[in-house]
């Protein structure tokens, strides 16, 4: 299969050499009709790929204001989207916090607004918050690290009932009650530091 477009590699070579691959690219692109000028927020900017194609379709003088909780997020993204200059403004914060930071960096009203929730591939990968119950890693799961507790403190801590009703809510774990249990017993033998406990 090619990835080679009329002017060389296609963005989605582009995306898969950075290990990030945007989801409904083109589905995205249509609701929020990106046009020279326009100005759009990217409210959970991930890894940018969704930013980058929105740039392309606002270029030359359009504008992104790109917010992420994820600090590494941020950083990823600031060296990705470089090329396209003082275009691109990117805010840590969380999408809560979107109607201050829009007006702070002159984007309301805005064009069009992404909201792309979820984890992203990077922070999956990121043994150092486990995300993912293989990681070895501190078990932390925040997207902003330096914002409530990691998931050590409420796994060691809480009692079994706001446990279970933790993972439940926020889990949406039907055995939410089984596993707060089992967590129980094993943090009475050894505190739960990683993401693989």
């Amino acid at each position: 299969m090619s990835l080679q477009g009329p002017s060389g590699p296609s963005q989605t070579a582009v995306d898969m050499e950075e290990g990030h691959l945007p989801v409904m690219v083109d589905e995205v692109l249509e609701s929020l009709a990106p046009v020279p000028g326009s100005l759009h927020i990217d409210a959970t900017v991930g890894g940018g790929g969704h930013s980058r194609r929105i740039l392309e379709a606002n270029s030359p003088d359009g504008r992104l204001l790109g917010l992420d909780a994820d600090r590494a997020a941020i950083a990823r993204t600031r060296e990705r989207l470089a090329d396209y200059g003082d275009r691109v403004t990117l805010r840590q914060g969380n999408f809560e916090d979107l109607a201050d930071v829009a007006a702070d960096e002159g984007f309301a009203p805005a064009d069009g607004i992404l909201f792309d929730l979820g984890l992203s591939s990077f922070q999956l990968a990121e043994a150092e918050r486990s995300f993912s119950f293989r990681a070895e890693g501190p078990l932390d799961m925040r997207f902003d690290t330096s914002r409530g507790d990691p998931a050590s403190t409420l796994v060691n801590e809480l009692d079994e009932r706001l446990l279970g009703d933790l993972l439940r809510r926020y889990g949406e774990e039907p055995h939410a009650r089984r596993i707060a249990r089992a967590i129980v017993q094993e943090r009475a033998k050894q505190r739960i530091e990683t993401g693989a406990q």
